[in-house]
């Protein structure tokens, strides 16, 4: 046999070799992880999974009220790769409270193009003219399309506030079923937001959420609901709870009371009650979704009821994620240690127009 008769022979074994010896292989969410900010505002791209979620309640100068939505995702790309690649995806919402109106807009780009990108020496992410970024101790947001658009400053009220146990917010049982998470649960929010190509000065609050891991959930998980509260006494609630197929709540749902001082006590499972008052059934997908929610703390001494603007505030993003999901601009009243509060919230939930399947 010729040298080339077996260099083809021997082309399969050298290229599955290298392809292997080029593989990716993440980092998973393990217990131990130590946050430092700024550094970890910026992207991690070890690991496979990373989403920046900023949400917010503005009212402009005359009155009318929103609520927005920008989030970016950065997904990692297993095939074998020199060089990593990433798919970059992005969702855009406006929640128009004064027509019950919900505007939604969607970004997908890829490594190697100059529309996506999630920097790791500092916090810089954007897709295709969106971006997010740090100017020194606040955060500028850029989003705009078809007409809808938002320019805003944000001022952190309090430090950055960290989920979970010893670095890790856990969403299954099983070794790195989990993610690296935290929050800046209260943003001073100022800028222009434009409805139909019409500027309005806004103020606000916003929340912003930023979560990186490689394998947080299970096949038995269909989904999760997720609540983010901002009360009028300075103080802020996130709770999540990850549905399984059974119809069970898995035990590793958890939560975190923030203190108006900025400290924070987390909660587990057992520390907290969601129920629903209603269902809502969704004209463009056809999913049932809870509407209307009754939070309890008993241990903290409250009671909330949480009620969305308006129902219709659905996702449905098959250009992007793939994903149908609702997020919601909600309101708040109830009390706490015995008397009365009020507040604000975004509501998310996943999985009510099909299980959720995607490789997070």
């Amino acid at each position: 046999m010729n040298k080339y008769a077996l260099s083809l022979l021997l082309l399969p074994i050298i290229l599955s070799v290298a392809t292997a010896s080029f593989a990716r292989t993440f980092k998973q969410a393990l217990p131990g992880y130590t946050f430092s900010f700024p550094r970890d505002h910026a992207s991690h791209g070890d690991y496979k999974t990373e989403w920046w979620y900023y949400t917010g309640h503005l009212q402009s100068k005359s009155g009318k009220k929103y609520g927005y939505e920008l989030t970016f995702f950065r997904q990692g790309m297993e095939e074998g790769q020199q060089k990593p690649r990433n798919a970059y995806l992005a969702h855009f919402a406006i929640s128009d409270q004064n027509t019950n109106q919900f505007h939604v807009f969607e970004r997908l780009s890829r490594s190697g193009l100059p529309t996506g990108e999630a920097r790791s020496d500092l916090f810089y992410v954007a897709n295709q003219g969106w971006s997010a970024e740090s100017l020194g101790d606040q955060f500028l947001l850029r989003a705009e399309s078809e007409g809808y658009a938002i320019h805003l400053l944000l001022s952190p009220a309090k430090p950055p506030v960290v989920h979970g146990k010893n670095g890790v917010s856990q969403k299954a049982s099983g070794k790195g079923c989990a993610s690296h998470y935290y929050s800046m649960t209260r943003l001073k929010t100022k800028g222009t937001l434009f409805i139909d190509s019409q500027a309005e000065p806004v103020e606000g609050i916003s929340w912003m959420d930023h979560e990186f891991g490689s394998n947080q959930l299970t096949d038995e998980q269909v989904g999760w609901d997720w609540f983010s509260i901002q009360l009028d006494d300075n103080s802020e609630i996130m709770l999540y709870i990850m549905r399984r197929r059974d119809g069970t709540i898995d035990n590793n749902s958890s939560g975190t009371l923030i203190n108006s001082d900025g400290s924070s006590i987390h909660l587990n499972y057992s520390d907290f009650t969601i129920s629903s008052k209603s269902t809502w059934i969704s004209p463009h997908s056809q999913g049932k979704y809870p509407m209307g929610w009754q939070v309890k703390i008993p241990k903290c001494k409250i009671d909330l009821s949480i009620e969305p603007a308006f129902k219709d505030q659905e996702l449905i993003t098959t250009r992007s994620t793939d994903v149908t999901y609702w997020e919601g601009s909600s309101q708040v009243s109830g009390s706490k240690n015995g008397n009365p509060t009020r507040g604000q919230s975004y509501v998310e939930m996943t999985g009510y127009a099909a299980a959720f399947k995607k490789k997070i």
